[in-house]
């Protein structure tokens, strides 16, 4: 029921009874003769009535500053995407659902992606309908900024790097859609241009967040070089001394680097994931799962993502049968991947055999449970939920997209 109503209707108001009819009696009326008939009262037309009752709803439908109750506690326990239909009910409901104390508690899962079509930014809602949850051109921030570029996306926040109309100076800045807060980073101090930067963000800690820029990403493929960490907490960057044994070819194509328990994970281009926690401290180099034990003779190269606190990879063997195996990392320690699920691809896409130029990409895996998400690149878009096998189409293109969660903690500013 609508915020302020307690009992009553269906819509939450109380509907009053008219008041009794009054009996007169007629003074000149002989004693013992029958009473003169109830007087009659006015019946409100049904116009009358209609603002009546849309008066009596507005004055009960007062919604406290902090509102509190048991609508509000059922409110906490609702997605973010369901609190943005439930704004569209009324005013009233508008402001409940809108209050940064209910959007800062209320649990947050995938609501959507942001991917590029035509070099333009979108927004997709994860169940394919509606308008946008998110305005993807960031009007907040092109108040400031004209050519925005988004780097990465992560744990709500993204990276963009960003230059005003002035001069041809980019600076990386973190934004957060949900608040519409952002905040510019300072200079990495590379010179030359600046390397390609990761975002690192873990909404259970809102306080943080950190960006990794690997130098060696300018200065050359086989040269060791440092790897730049910048931290809310220092307020600056860290340079620190690369610690792999040797430097890692990033594949910047395929968006799959993971922030996972404090740590970033970098897949490489020679099938190894490089990994570096928040202080530069702890250095790891993670093999890939050998896609020769699934009938490749070549081992292959697999995208990353992470699901329910553990890493998980996959790969779709494009050039023969389209079969897509998905692995998760169950020993971290070891390195240990174990074979989660296979599916054929084209199957999920309702196609009997794979065309000359048609290619495949999952491109990403549901935080909280056994969904990935697959596209054609060209005409379909979709879901499969590894449990019970059922596939959801979630748009009609090709849509290779960077999982969006939304987080309304307040954004740490940055030091200059």
């Amino acid at each position: 029921m609508p915020p302020g109503g307690e009992g009553g209707g269906e819509h939450g108001c109380t509907v009053q009874s008219h008041p009794p009819a009054t009996v007169r009696r007629d003074e000149d009326a002989l004693p013992h003769s029958t009473p003169p008939l109830p007087a009659i009262v006015p019946v409100a037309s049904e116009g009358v009535k209609k603002k009546q009752v849309q008066k009596l709803e507005q004055e009960q439908q007062i919604v406290p500053s902090l509102p509190e109750g048991a609508l509000v506690e059922i409110l906490l326990r609702v997605p973010y995407r369901s609190l943005c239909r439930f704004k569209c009910v009324s005013k009233p409901w508008l402001a409940l659902c809108s209050a940064p104390d209910i959007c800062k508690r209320s649990p947050q899962t995938l609501s959507g992606f942001f991917y590029k079509n035509v070099r333009v930014l979108n927004f997709r809602n994860l169940n394919g309908r509606g308008p946008p949850l998110v305005d993807p051109s960031l009007p907040f921030l092109r108040q400031r900024y004209r050519h925005i570029s988004v780097q990465h996306v992560c744990g709500g926040l993204l990276l963009c790097s960003c230059s005003d109309n002035l001069r041809d100076e980019s600076y990386y800045g973190v934004c957060n859609p949900a608040t519409q807060e952002w905040t510019v980073l300072p200079p990495v101090g590379f010179p030359g241009p600046d390397p390609i930067p990761f975002l690192g963000f873990d909404p259970a800690i809102p306080s943080r967040f950190v960006v990794f820029a690997p130098e060696s990403q300018m200065v050359g493929m086989n040269d060791s070089g440092k790897v730049s960490i910048y931290s809310t907490e220092t307020g600056g960057w860290t340079h620190v001394q690369s610690k792999w044994t040797k430097d890692p070819l990033v594949n910047h194509g395929i968006y799959t680097q993971v922030f996972l328990n404090g740590t970033i994970h970098l897949p490489t281009l020679d099938k190894r994931i490089a990994t570096v926690d928040v202080e530069g401290k702890v250095w790891r180099e993670i093999q890939m799962p050998n896609t020769c034990d699934v009938g490749h003779s070549q081992g292959r190269i697999c995208d990353v993502g992470q699901s329910q606190g553990r890493l998980y990879a996959w790969w779709i063997d494009n050039s023969r049968d389209c079969q897509l195996n998905i692995w998760v990392l169950e020993d971290y320690d070891a390195g240990k991947w174990t074979l989660k699920h296979t599916v054929n691809v084209l199957e999920l896409f309702g196609r009997n055999c794979r065309k000359d130029g048609d290619s495949y990409v999952m491109f990403a895996i549901h935080p909280d449970c056994n969904m990935i998400f697959l596209t054609d690149k060209k005409n379909l878009t979709l879901s499969y939920d590894m449990d019970n096998q059922k596939v959801h189409v979630i748009c009609t293109e090709g849509m290779n997209g960077l999982p969006y969660i939304p987080c309304f903690a307040e954004l740490p500013s940055a030091g200059h």
